[in-house]
């Protein structure tokens, strides 16, 4: 057997464990559950974006929230800003850097959830976002692999999951995050599915 596949597999536990005992971490995925949960209790929406992998993973996010993630109810409002014809048409005329804050100008408001999703913590498009949604009065989750990052200081609630030298361990964790912070939405809007 070739010996990266236990040395990956060994290092994708070891970001675990050590995201396991961040007590700031753990605080901070329990602080962005909550906010949206009242984002929902309130008749708000969530929105995510990212780049590249980040994107598939805000896709997932919100797909898992207005579809289903693990059994079934009420459908709710999330959208990933993932739409090609929107992304090449903002990036035509206003440049790549405009492409989530314009779409979040566009639909979001006041009281809604922006997930802000950037392994490094530094994404100028995604930037943009956490900027936008501040000024119109969203909270922000950001997602980041970095501590500090200029996007998670931006952020109401920073997750930062550092994983390793590279991004992929960050997005693993990223991944776990996700699916807990839905689990987090469900458990408080569908109880009794969780009975």
């Amino acid at each position: 057997m070739k010996p990266h596949i236990v040395a990956t597999l060994t290092e994708a536990r070891s970001a675990l464990d050590a995201l396991l005992s961040n007590q700031q971490a753990l605080a901070a995925i329990d602080a962005a559950g909550d906010a949206l949960v009242t984002a929902y209790r309130n008749g708000k929406r969530v929105y995510s974006c990212g780049n590249g992998g980040s994107m598939c993973d805000a896709m997932h996010f919100a797909e898992e929230l207005s579809g289903r993630y693990r059994l079934d109810r009420k459908a709710l409002p999330a959208a990933s800003i993932s739409d090609p014809s929107h992304i090449s048409c903002v990036g035509n005329d206003y440049g790549y850097e405009a492409i989530f804050s314009r779409y979040l100008e566009a639909h979001a408001g006041a009281g809604d959830v922006l997930l802000a999703i950037s392994t490094s913590g530094t994404s100028k498009n995604v930037l943009a976002a956490v900027k936008e949604a501040k000024a119109m009065g969203m909270v922000v989750v950001a997602l980041t692999g970095r501590p500090d990052s200029v996007i998670g200081q931006l952020a109401d609630i920073d997750v930062c999951t550092p994983g390793g030298k590279y991004a992929d361990r960050v997005q693993e964790l990223h991944i776990k995050v996700i699916h807990i912070l839905i689990e987090s939405v469900e458990r408080a809007l569908f109880p009794q599915n969780y009975a």
